[in-house]
């Protein structure tokens, strides 16, 4: 694959705000979560997949994304500054 093609398939993007190793383990998991939706997407459409079929890849896709951000705790500072709880 050129390089051109791997750009297009992979986007690269910066991330905004400050630095954090698990924002950055959860936007690779993020991303991939994306690719596989899309492969998923793909197949069905083109008759390679029954709909049920993708439906339960794409629930146990989620629920794995899901336990991801849970485990890495994304958004969870983000709620205690909201509601004032954070410092206390």
């Amino acid at each position: 694959m050129s390089e051109q093609s791997d750009s297009f398939l992979y986007p690269n993007d910066r991330d905004r705000g400050e630095f954090q190793p698990k924002d950055l383990a959860f936007n690779s998991n993020l991303q991939e979560f994306t690719q596989k939706i899309s492969y998923i997407c793909s197949l069905e459409t083109a008759g390679k997949l029954t709909p049920l079929a993708s439906y339960q890849q794409i629930k146990t896709l989620w629920q794995e994304l899901k336990r991801s951000k849970t485990q890495l705790g994304i958004g969870q500072q983000n709620l205690s500054d909201e509601n004032g709880e954070l410092g206390k």
